[in-house]
């Protein structure tokens, strides 16, 4: 269920044509009224559950809008790299913070770390299976796993790097499916389509399932790093949005959620 180059490239167009016209779509305002700040955050499909919470409480002491798009780090990245009108990008690996400030589309001076991600083994409440250890998905009872896309999901190539340090990604290649992003990886899983999901830390404690964690030995540390984006026209609200999330609220909030900070 791998997706090949040109679907990736199919989808990039199609997602920027739909994010440009629902922006476009927002609604006029009359030219007396102060134009309320709303501010657009791409995000990694891991943080939909904090973010979400965070942008309720920055909205509450702010005034100011937060719009979330949530989807894989590296299809993200694409869309930025294409021009997407984002002020914002939290991705889940701050190599991705890098490539595109290395490129001149992040502000100089924004960049920041403002968490680090684990992975688990989840499977539903009502599963027969008991997984205890990452070994355990070699085993004749587990038919089918799903993990993110390792070619531009963090998490699916922290899983495949755990897989692979534990000497068993061989044996389960043929049983694994592959999720667009982190969370459709936890739908498959959610609704039976396989028997358990490698996933984030992050959506498995807010889940109904059962979760096992993966040492983080097991795979490269997963730091994920954010960025305003160059052209951004809310830069002060973006700024404003990276340090309340590395501030004693959105800190308190991430740590819920398992994010640990290096």
């Amino acid at each position: 269920m791998r997706f090949g180059k040109n679907s990736h490239r199919v989808f990039v167009s199609i997602s920027l044509a739909l994010l440009f016209a629902s922006l476009a779509c927002r609604g006029t305002r009359t030219p007396d009224a102060a134009p309320p700040v709303e501010l657009t955050v791409a995000a990694a499909s891991d943080l939909t559950p904090a973010f979400e919470e965070i942008g309720r409480e920055f909205e509450a002491r702010e005034k100011t809008k937060v719009v979330f798009v949530f989807g894989s780090t590296g299809l993200l990245t694409r869309q930025i790299e294409h021009g997407a009108p984002f002020d914002l990008f939290a991705a889940a690996n701050v190599a991705f913070i890098d490539q595109l400030e290395q490129k001149g589309l992040i502000l100089p001076g924004t960049k920041t770390i403002y968490g680090r991600g684990r992975i688990t083994m989840w499977t539903r409440a009502d599963s027969a299976l008991k997984l205890e250890k990452i070994e355990d998905l070699a085993g004749p009872d587990v038919h089918r796993i799903a993990i993110a896309n390792p070619d531009h999901a963090p998490y699916g190539l922290a899983a495949r790097q755990a897989l692979e340090t534990a000497r068993i990604w061989s044996t389960v290649q043929p049983k694994l499916v592959y999720g667009d992003n982190i969370r459709q990886t936890l739908q498959f899983a959610e609704t039976g389509n396989v028997d358990v999901a490698v996933v984030a830390l992050s959506l498995s404690v807010q889940s109904k399932g059962r979760w096992v964690l993966i040492p983080e030995e097991l795979h490269q540390p997963l730091d994920q790093g954010m960025g305003v984006i160059k052209g951004t026209k809310s830069e002060q609200a973006a700024r404003a949005f990276s340090d309340f999330i590395n501030g004693p609220t959105g800190r308190e909030i991430m740590s819920k959620y398992g994010f640990q900070f290096p």
